[in-house]
Formats: structure tokens, C-alpha cells, sequence
């Protein structure tokens, strides 16, 4: 077994479309992004309010004719870096990454805190509590332009690293596909980041939301406070910052 030494580097790449999408600062956005920073600071909870209320508004769609296998293949490979979507993830979010038989298949690691829950909990290879969690559920997302994609875009969406989250799975199962209307983390300290991420997925991706869904966006969000990046550290061992103040 061997040690992982950091993130992935697809953390980076989803800090800057999470910041440049919706204005909130990659503090807010460090634990769905792999808590990468740095110095220098972005606009608050003003930017991530506008960027919700561009989305386009519609109905939902009938779920008929959707499938998790008109994604993709669970887990692919996308960034050609010879390791699945999962455990690219699983590197990302988890501390004291272990691996078995190389440097891709993660069979240890510690999930400190849990965003949706705020608990912390261990993951063992076969035997986890941790889920991989779309942030946009894909039965949310075909119910809200998805549909009317080409395969590539859906597979795209399906393992996008700004998309995906390690969360406890017990916590995870009671989402469904559910939308910011119906569905938040009883976390209530993780709000903020967790509707802004779904405010950027749905932006770079052109996915419309309904009214209801809106106002729930808008209502979190417009309680956010505005932070400042800090200068170092690894934001992802601090979770007194998803505090709201």
C-alpha cells in the first residue's frame, strides 16, 4: 500500500469554473473542489445570488426514457489518467489515502468532516459508508435539459469533478435526485457551498431549474457572507468555515 501525497489536479481546474461561474470565493468552494487555494480573494454571496437568478426557469420534464447507463459508463476514465472517476474522487476528498495495487485503487482513507452530515467517518474499500454523490442528481439533470444532449455532453457531466462529492452514503440516500426546493444537507453550515456548487454546474452546463428550485437557491444563498481566500492551508481540515456568521 502507498500513501497519496495530495489531490487530484482536476481540483484546480474546478475551483476556477466554480469561482469564475458563480463569485463565491474558493474558500466556499474548497471542500467540492478538493479545498485547493490561494492567495488573493473573489466576490461574495452578491455574485453566487446573481449567477442563480440567470439560470433559465421551466417546468420539470417526465423522467421517461431516463437511465443512469444514458451517462455512461459509471465511473469512466474521462481524463485519460488510467484511474476511474471514483477513485480520482475518492483521492480528492479523503486524508490518509491508502492505496492497493498501485497509485488509483483507494482502500483506505479518512472523510473529515463529511459535508452533508458534518460527521466523520472512515472508508474501507467493499465495506464503505462513503458515496460518491452527483451534487446535480443525473435524474434532476435529464428532467432539466439533460435529454435533449448528445451522449458525450451527459458523460461529461456524469464525471465532472465540479459535479461530484464524497458524502456519507446513509446521509446521501435520503437526496434521491432530489433539488435545492426539496432536498439540503442536514449540515445546515454546508448550505452556502452546496447550493453555490449547484448553481455552477447548472450554469456550465445550461441546465434550467424550476421556480420552486430557484427560490430555494436564492433563499440560501442570500444568507452567505461574503469571505476572503486565505493565504494557505488546506481549507478541507477546517470545517468552522462552512459556519455561517
Amino acid at each position: 500500500m502507498t500513501r497519496a501525497r495530495g489531490g487530484a489536479v482536476t481540483a484546480v481546474t474546478a475551483v476556477a469554473v466554480l469561482v469564475a461561474v458563480t463569485g463565491c470565493t474558493a474558500e466556499q468552494t474548497g471542500r467540492v473542489t478538493g479545498g485547493a487555494n490561494g492567495p488573493g480573494e473573489t466576490g461574495g454571496k452578491g455574485a453566487a445570488l446573481a449567477a442563480a437568478g440567470s439560470l433559465t426557469v421551466k417546468g420539470r420534464a417526465p423522467k421517461t426514457g431516463y437511465s443512469r447507463a444514458r451517462f455512461g459508463t459509471a465511473w469512466a476514465d474521462t481524463d485519460s489518467n488510467s484511474c476511474d472517476t471514483r477513485d480520482d474522487i475518492l483521492k480528492r476528498d479523503l486524508k490518509d489515502v491508502r492505496f492497493t495495487g498501485g497509485s488509483c485503487r483507494v482502500s483506505y482513507g479518512l472523510l473529515e468532516p463529511d459535508p452533508y452530515s458534518g460527521k466523520e467517518i472512515t472508508y474501507r474499500r467493499g465495506r464503505s459508508k462513503v458515496d460518491i454523490d452527483h451534487v446535480v442528481a443525473l435524474s434532476d439533470a435529464w428532467q432539466k435539459g439533460a435529454k435533449y444532449w448528445d451522449p458525450s455532453k451527459r458523460i461529461a457531466l456524469a464525471n465532472d469533478p465540479l459535479n461530484l462529492l464524497a458524502v456519507d452514503a446513509s446521509t446521501n440516500r435520503g437526496k434521491g435526485d432530489g433539488d435545492a426546493a426539496t432536498w439540503l444537507p442536514p449540515n445546515k453550515a454546508y448550505r452556502c457551498t452546496y447550493v453555490a456548487a449547484q448553481v455552477a454546474v447548472k450554469k456550465k452546463y445550461g441546465l434550467w431549474v424550476t421556480a420552486a428550485e430557484q427560490a430555494a437557491m436564492k433563499k440560501v444563498l442570500s444568507s452567505c457572507p461574503g469571505q476572503k481566500l486565505p493565504a494557505g492551508g488546506n481549507p478541507t481540515k477546517a470545517p468552522e468555515r462552512f459556519q455561517a456568521r
